[in-house]
């Protein structure tokens, strides 16, 4: 490995997250315009078949594709008040439990979900809607968004180990009332 190549698996790894985030963005978009169809069809009294339906899977899409980017930025919830009191070696070592535990969590939720997704495509199982999706591809969305919130634990726990780790300090408290 380079000099150069940390920066570039760094360039990478932000760019997959980002990525994610802007996918889970496209997501939130076709879920607006599949409820706006909903709502016109209604007022129009005309149907469009499966837009409920896609509005779910796009719904759950955006969820799963925006973990690792949330993650990434700070903006999952965590417990801090332990975290808070301890410092030095017990801080550092309470972190990588924390994330160690989480990308354990992680790595079986993403397991599950390809394994869910790829036997969904082996046997054809469709959506009981009228729309009659194959399920394995809304499913790849949680699959995708399960594997990329893996890797953005791994990494966390990787820079924490070598104590590169910058810990995002949430300025929540300042404006709770």
């Amino acid at each position: 490995m380079t000099a150069q190549a940390p920066g570039a698996v760094r360039r990478l790894l932000d760019g997959l997250f980002d990525g994610a985030a802007a996918l889970a963005a496209l997501c939130m978009v076709g879920l607006l315009v599949m409820v706006m169809l909903g709502v016109a069809g209604r007022l129009l009294h005309f149907n469009l078949p499966g837009t409920d339906a896609y509005a779910g899977y796009l719904m759950a899409g955006a969820g799963f594709l925006a973990l690792a980017h949330t993650f990434k930025r700070g903006e999952h919830i965590r417990v801090t008040l332990l975290l808070g009191a301890l410092s030095g070696r017990a801080r550092h070592a309470l972190e990588l439990w924390a994330l160690g535990g989480s990308a354990a969590l992680a790595g079986l939720l993403s397991a599950y979900s390809v394994r869910l997704a790829w036997q969904s495509h082996s046997f054809n199982d469709i959506s009981t809607s009228n729309d009659a999706t194959p399920l394995w591809l809304p499913q790849l969305a949680m699959a995708a968004g399960t594997l990329i919130l893996l890797i953005a634990l791994v990494d966390e726990w990787l820079l924490e180990w070598r104590g590169l780790r910058i810990a995002s300090v949430s300025d929540e408290m300042l404006h709770n009332e």
